[in-house]
């Protein structure tokens, strides 16, 4: 991960891609992953996502992993939640009311850390990505997760040069040749959604297609 870059994007409030409110693909979508309430969640990379709060409404415990120590103290200032910190995996662990934010870079997980997490929503993850490091990103969360963890995956994709991420373009293709060796992958929707991106239409993208996925356990 490069941890200056995300740091100083939260540092200079650069942070677009915090949504501030629940995923529509999340409330839509997730309960078709038929996860039991007491199931343990994994968020990789959260920021400071309500989606957390969200989830724990619906009973999981919530594991979610920041490198940014301004968008994890956000998270539990912002929602008056009262953090118990100690130290954990990979720097800090934040936790209070069953919701844990793991303060440090993903690629210092370990089983031990998400080995009882029963499913993984992917918003904000993949597509913040280069290319290089989306494989070794994919390749860190098959070995730390357990065989029979669900996942619901959200992409974005563009023409190729239309803009310089994140968030990066990720093709149906990519997530096929990325997870097709561990999971089944369902394409759940998939809507071209430029009109509703104002931002990315002003960076000459022509072209926005969402895509949602499920990938579930072979």
């Amino acid at each position: 991960m490069d941890e200056r870059f995300w740091c100083e994007r939260w540092e200079n409030n650069q942070i677009g891609f915090h949504e501030g409110r629940v995923n529509a693909h999340l409330e839509a979508w997730w309960p078709g992953l038929g996860l039991a309430p007491s199931a343990r969640v994994f968020v990789p990379l959260c920021g400071k996502a309500v989606d957390l709060l969200w989830l724990r409404a619906r009973g999981h415990e919530v594991l979610g992993v920041e490198i940014s120590d301004i968008a994890v103290g956000d998270f539990f200032r912002e929602n008056r939640l009262d953090a118990t910190v100690t130290p954990g995996a990979c720097g800090e662990r934040w936790e209070a009311d069953g919701l844990v934010i793991l303060r440090g870079d993903f690629f210092d997980l370990g089983p031990e850390d998400v080995g009882d997490c029963a499913g993984v929503f992917d918003r904000a993850s993949l597509i913040a990505l280069p290319p290089a490091l989306r494989r070794d990103y994919a390749a860190h969360l098959k070995a730390i997760l357990p065989p029979a963890a669900e996942t619901l995956l959200v992409t974005l994709d563009y023409p190729p040069g239309e803009m310089n991420g994140p968030p990066f373009a990720v093709t149906e293709a990519e997530v096929q040749d990325l997870y097709d060796d561990r999971w089944s992958i369902r394409r759940l929707w998939q809507q071209d959604v430029l009109a509703e991106h104002g931002r990315f239409r002003e960076r000459g993208v022509t072209r926005l297609l969402e895509t949602v996925y499920r990938l579930s356990p072979r």
